[in-house]
């Protein structure tokens, strides 16, 4: 059984403060896979992640303080993949994929529209970007786990308050379209296979109290291919840990990282 975390740490040197190390031993996964690091690899102590038995492999964003993706991984990969070819997200830090024999793990952080207009066209470029990329990774590397913050709620129970938020950026018919065309494409969103309860959120805002009420978006995920669907036993969100904005999501699977 091979356990993956993924986690938007909101920076990891402030994830670290909060005895994210501590947190990261007792959980004990085989993989994690980071976004929004916020730190270039020279601006941390990598001895600390090695002392607990990972191989840490980063991809950051060329602004610093920004963005950035990671992977860690007890067991060493076959190969790394640093980015997705396209040089303005490729900038941002945004994808990092680990290979393991014929099974592949990527690390991904989808743009946020939230600024503005000019960042929603972003984030829509690179769904469409997205998608293409995939599609065509799919064809050499069938086996894929996409981990990360896709910032896109699917359904109405994937947030506490659907009506107020339909014109939200995150929420909006076009990006929940997205998604739905994405599973169609041959994926599987783990945890709803397995959880068909509401108020199960991965993001709170750090106004209103908003995580002490449980006001929150379910819009980080792991995306499985079809193929491994037989494998997946567990995925859960755990939303006792407070490192970040975020919370971390587990899933665990048979036979994948053999």
């Amino acid at each position: 059984m091979a356990k993956f975390i993924s986690y938007n740490v909101n920076g990891i040197r402030a994830a670290l403060k909060k005895d994210w190390m501590d947190w990261l031993k007792s959980e004990n996964p085989d993989v994690v896979c980071l976004q929004e690091t916020k730190a270039h690899k020279d601006q941390l102590d990598l001895e600390i992640f090695t002392e607990a038995g990972y191989h840490t492999y980063w991809y950051s964003a060329e602004k610093k303080g920004y963005s950035g993706v990671a992977i860690f991984s007890k067991k060493e990969p076959d190969h790394i993949e640093y980015g997705c070819g396209i040089e303005k997200y490729d900038a941002e830090g945004r994808i990092i994929r680990a290979d393991f024999g014929d099974f592949s793990v990527l690390s991904c952080y989808f743009p946020s529209g939230s600024s503005g207009d000019a960042r929603q066209d972003f984030k829509m470029e690179y769904l469409r970007d997205f998608r293409v990329y995939i599609d065509e990774l799919k064809k050499t590397r069938p086996n894929l786990l996409i981990s990360g913050d896709v910032n896109i709620c699917h359904e109405a129970i994937d947030i506490h308050n659907p009506v107020s938020n339909k014109k939200s950026s995150g929420f909006l018919p076009e990006e929940r379209e997205w998604v739905t065309e994405f599973l169609k494409s041959g994926f599987i969103d783990s945890f709803r296979t397995l959880n068909k309860e509401p108020d199960n959120y991965t993001w709170w805002t750090y106004r209103f109290g908003a995580r002490g009420k449980n006001l929150g978006w379910r819009i980080d995920y792991h995306f499985i291919s079809e193929s491994l669907g037989d494998k997946l036993q567990k995925a859960a969100i755990l939303s006792e840990a407070v490192h970040s904005d975020h919370c971390p999501i587990v899933i665990e699977m048979n036979d994948v990282l053999n």
